[in-house]
This record gives C-alpha cells, sequence and structure tokens, in this order.
C-alpha cells in the first residue's frame, strides 16, 4: 500500500526532487504551491494539487493520513537584506496558517520543517557544526528560519509531531538564479573571451551537499519512527570555497578559469568564514548519507542548464 506524502512549494528547486524520489519509492504525493497551476511533468506524478498562497490560509482537501514536508517559503538570500521583514512575516504565517489547520484537523503524521544551516555561525577552529551549537543572527534569512523553528517547537507542545531539518548549502540540477552554482554558470557561459567574472566573495567555504540527497534525508525524516531529536543537521561534512566551485564548474565545461572581479557590493560583511556540518545524528538515527559524488552534482548541474 502507498505511503501519503504532502510537499509545500512542490513545484520550487527541492520540492520537485523530493516529489519525484517520493513517488519512485512508493509514495503518493499531494502538492502544494503558490502558482495557480504546475508544469505537466510534475502534475504528471502527483496524486493532487492545490494552488493556494499560504501566507492567507491553508488549503481544503489536504490529506490528513500522510506526512508533511513544508518547504514554502522565500529563500533567496540576496534580496533580503532589503526586504527583511518580508522574509520574517511570510516564513512565520505559512507555518502558523499550516499548524493551526493541521490541530484543528484529523491529521495524524508528521511535519519536517526545513530550516537552514546557516543558522550556525563560525566555529573555534574551523569545526562542523553540531545540532547543540550556538546559532547566529546573520542575516534576516535565518532570523525568520529561527522563529520557524520555534513556531515548531510551539505546536509539537499543543500535539503536533514536528521535527526540524537544518540543511546546508545544497545544489544540483535545476537550481535557479539567484544562488551560487547557475549564477556562476549563467555568467560563465555568456562571458566573452578576456572578460572578467564578476563576484561576490569567493573565499568563503561552505557545506555543499546534492539536492537529491537532501530530499532523501526529508523523506527519511519523514518516514522514519526512529527519530529521537526535534533538529537534524542535514549535511556533507566537507567544506569547499566558492573559488573550488568555480574551477569545478570551468573543469564541466571545458574551459579554462577566467579573471575574477570582485563586486564589493556581493559582500556581506557579517558572513562566516566557513561552515560546515555535522550530521552524525541523522546517519545514526535513520541511516542517512550522501551519496552523489561532488563531481557528478557539477556535470548534472551543467548538463541542466
Amino acid at each position: 500500500m502507498s505511503r501519503h506524502l504532502v510537499v509545500t512549494g512542490v513545484d520550487g528547486f527541492v520540492g520537485r526532487h523530493i516529489a519525484r524520489i517520493a513517488v519512485e519509492s512508493g509514495f503518493d504525493v499531494f502538492g502544494i504551491s503558490r502558482s495557480a497551476a504546475i508544469s505537466d511533468d510534475l502534475a504528471a506524478i502527483l496524486t493532487g494539487y492545490v494552488g493556494v498562497d499560504l501566507r492567507r490560509e491553508w488549503p481544503t482537501g489536504v490529506p490528513l493520513d500522510a506526512d508533511v514536508v513544508h518547504l514554502a517559503g522565500l529563500a533567496a538570500v540576496g534580496p533580503l537584506f532589503d526586504r527583511p521583514q518580508e522574509y520574517v512575516e511570510a516564513n512565520s504565517a505559512i507555518v502558523t496558517n499550516m499548524c493551526e489547520a493541521l490541530l484543528a484537523s484529523e491529521f495524524t503524521g508528521r511535519v519536517v520543517g526545513v530550516s537552514t544551516g546557516a543558522v550556525y555561525g563560525q566555529a573555534p577552529g574551523d569545526a562542523a557544526r553540531a545540532e547543540l551549537d550556538p546559532v547566529a543572527y546573520t542575516s534576516p534569512y535565518v532570523v525568520s528560519k529561527v522563529l520557524v523553528e520555534n513556531q515548531l517547537s510551539y505546536y509539537s507542545r499543543r500535539g503536533l509531531r514536528t521535527v526540524v531539518a537544518r540543511p546546508f548549502n545544497h545544489i544540483g540540477p535545476h537550481q535557479g538564479p539567484g544562488f551560487l552554482v547557475p549564477d556562476l554558470l549563467r555568467q560563465l557561459r555568456s562571458l566573452q573571451p578576456d572578460e572578467p567574472l564578476r563576484v561576490g566573495n569567493l573565499e568563503t567555504r561552505r557545506d555543499y551537499t546534492d539536492v537529491r540527497d537532501v530530499a532523501r534525508a526529508y523523506l527519511a525524516l519523514a518516514s522514519s519512527d526512529d527519530s529521537d531529536f526535534a533538529v537534524y543537521n542535514v549535511a556533507s561534512g566537507v567544506a569547499r570555497s566558492g573559488n573550488e566551485i568555480l574551477e569545478a564548474l570551468c573543469a564541466a565545461l571545458g574551459r579554462r578559469v577566467p579573471e575574477v572581479e570582485v563586486d564589493r557590493t556581493r559582500v556581506r560583511a557579517t558572513d562566516p568564514q566557513i561552515i560546515v556540518g555535522d550530521a552524525s545524528r541523522l546517519r545514526a538515527d535513520v541511516g542517512w548519507k550522501p551519496q552523489i559524488a561532488f563531481d557528478t552534482t557539477i556535470a548534472d548541474c551543467v548538463a541542466a542548464l
């Protein structure tokens, strides 16, 4: 018998991947997003879909005997510094509407709320960040995600079964603009010979995991009865600089690495130099670990764009 899964933000970067992987794993997937209509390829694998602004309401007709992977919300970091309150209000309102509606219904599943590994500051000695490490409020996005985590904790006390996933940077095919890999790739494809590549700070190092591995982690948390903690990191445990990402993309494209010109307007003073995650808790409780090699991820990104 098929299991049931509800995915909010189903037509987004991660949502599409988790929907496909869930269906391949035997789930019936019901999708929710803000779009009135979704692409034919996504619609073909969903058992149901509703388009609604979750900042305003939670829709009717959502399966109650399902687990929920909650992805919907504002995520691109760049624009939020100009609209900080919008991010805080939007991401918080969605959780309130969702959880209040689920509490008022006969919902029996678990809610996996997706936060971010960006909540952590830089550790002494560049150590990997674990779930009990302190939070550093480095952006309005982080502020909104910590608020969401606290909301989910509150609703767990009111009776919902909730768990928080803190994914570190994830990359993969079909990621949209506003993130490092697709932005670099688009620039490289349009770059004229001997033209410098204008970038932000490529010296910072981040923990990058393939989006398909991240999707599997969310699915494992949604369906596992063995997850004993309220918060789980999703991370590879390896930190790579933006320069390493650039070099890997150039290698996949078969071109030399161009001269780099730093655009100071893209550099954020609050960015930690390195953030890397420790996902040993997730590995121990649900048996998850990354499966897709970094070079494969980069090659798939290049092939998809």
